[in-house]
């Protein structure tokens, strides 16, 4: 194959390549360049998780770096409604692992974890920690998501 072909398959397959990762989510550009590092720790009581800070307050349909300790033996679920969806999930690693649910991040017993992930629109969600040997008794956190213009 002569070298300009070459480049132009190259090009076009680079194109190919690209658009075909953002159709995977579908992720508008955020709202922000900025990706705070947002620190959660879960411990528990009694068998109970419980996470904190209790009131996480993040910036709407944006990045953020979520830090995830779980201080207890307990292997506990993080859920927070659609934020932990394949799409809006950027980047998982350490002690943490997706729920086929689609719904939550399991949280290995005394485990450490990142979730870069993209938040959703701005409105007050409730978020919570649940551990899997006491599903009956959730604890739930308040989460809002602010727009980051105001």
């Amino acid at each position: 194959m002569p070298f300009p072909t070459r480049a132009a398959a190259a090009a076009l397959l680079a194109v190919v390549l690209t658009s075909g990762a953002r159709a995977a989510n579908d992720l508008p550009p955020p709202k922000t360049d900025a990706m705070p590092p947002v620190e959660v720790t879960i411990t528990a009581e009694n068998g109970v998780p419980a996470c904190a800070p209790a009131e996480l307050r993040l910036p709407a349909q944006s990045n953020v770096d979520l830090h995830v300790t779980n201080q207890s033996n307990l292997q506990v679920s993080l859920t927070a409604p659609q934020i932990f969806q394949n799409k809006n999930v950027l980047h998982a690693n350490g002690d943490v692992v997706h729920v086929a649910s689609n719904d939550a991040y399991l949280v290995k017993a005394n485990g450490k974890g990142e979730i870069r992930l993209r938040t959703i629109a701005p409105g007050e969600y409730t978020y919570g920690c649940t551990a899997t040997s006491k599903q009956d008794r959730p604890f739930e956190g308040k989460l809002t998501l602010v727009d980051p213009a105001k």
